[in-house]
């Protein structure tokens, strides 16, 4: 079957600006097998020292442990408050819940400078920065949006006379969510989960405020390796988080697709 004309310029047009937003992620891949100490492009040679040099030096490996501790510790929390904040939400039938929502969402909103800022002005007073508590407090507040966002997708195909099914039956209110609420709604809910666990990983601004030379996340020590002599193993940091990224980002788009659809 032949596609319209108008079909086949929508394509394209989509195809290139796919590509427009792409290509400049996709340029590391390359330079990070640069032969020479230079972030040119395009790369002369072939060499696998920068990942050799990632795995074998003690700043990349500290941060780079730094940052999966901080974002598992992340995940957990954002995940176990954004679930039980959706959850009530959903059961709000007041105009509040609207506001209420909003509010809870306004980390996503409110520019990332502003956060840091505030953030940073309170733990001064409470000795909080450089501190893995720190990190993970600051980092929850900003995925618990993501979260709600997830789980609240979830819930508003769920079918709420399945609860009342079960109730009639004799189960009580955790009965109930254990056995119909929880299953039905677990595929928002790990997708929260793994955008949370994204979000702390990758997250850069507040951590530059609240950060200290005793504990510094992976980010934190891109940009300062870049800023402090252009070391090429930014690069391969860069396209080893770019591919672990891309397939956790996509694992959480697939389970809420399925979520959505069922």
């Amino acid at each position: 079957m032949r596609l319209a004309p108008s079909r086949l310029l929508l394509g394209l047009f989509c195809l290139l600006v796919a590509v427009w937003l792409v290509m400049p992620t996709l340029v590391i891949i390359p330079m990070s097998f640069n032969e020479k100490k230079s972030l040119a492009f395009p790369p002369s040679g072939f060499s696998w020292q920068w990942y050799a040099n990632f795995f074998t030096n003690p700043d990349w490996l500290s941060s780079f442990f730094n940052s999966l501790r901080v974002a598992g510790l992340v995940a957990v929390a954002a995940t176990l408050i954004g679930t039980l904040a959706s959850l009530g939400l959903s059961r709000m039938k007041h105009s509040g819940a609207g506001l209420l929502r909003a509010i809870l969402i306004t980390p996503m909103i409110v520019p990332g400078v502003v956060l840091a800022i505030g953030i940073y002005a309170v733990y001064l007073d409470y000795q909080l920065v450089g501190t893995t508590t720190g990190f993970v407090i600051a980092h929850t507040m900003l995925a618990i949006p993501f979260v709600i966002i997830a789980v609240s997708a979830s819930l508003e195909v769920f079918d709420a006379r399945l609860e009342t099914a079960a109730a009639s039956l004799g189960a009580n209110r955790f009965t109930t969510f254990r056995t119909v609420t929880l299953p039905l709604i677990a595929p928002g809910i790990l997708s929260g989960l793994l955008f949370a666990f994204v979000t702390s990983f990758d997250e850069i601004i507040v951590a530059l405020f609240i950060t200290s030379p005793y504990l510094k996340t992976l980010p934190v020590q891109i940009f300062t390796s870049i800023t402090r002599d252009a070391d090429p193993t930014v690069t391969a940091v860069g396209t080893i988080i770019f591919i672990a990224t891309t397939l956790i980002i996509s694992a959480g788009l697939i389970i809420s697709s399925k979520s959505t659809r069922s």
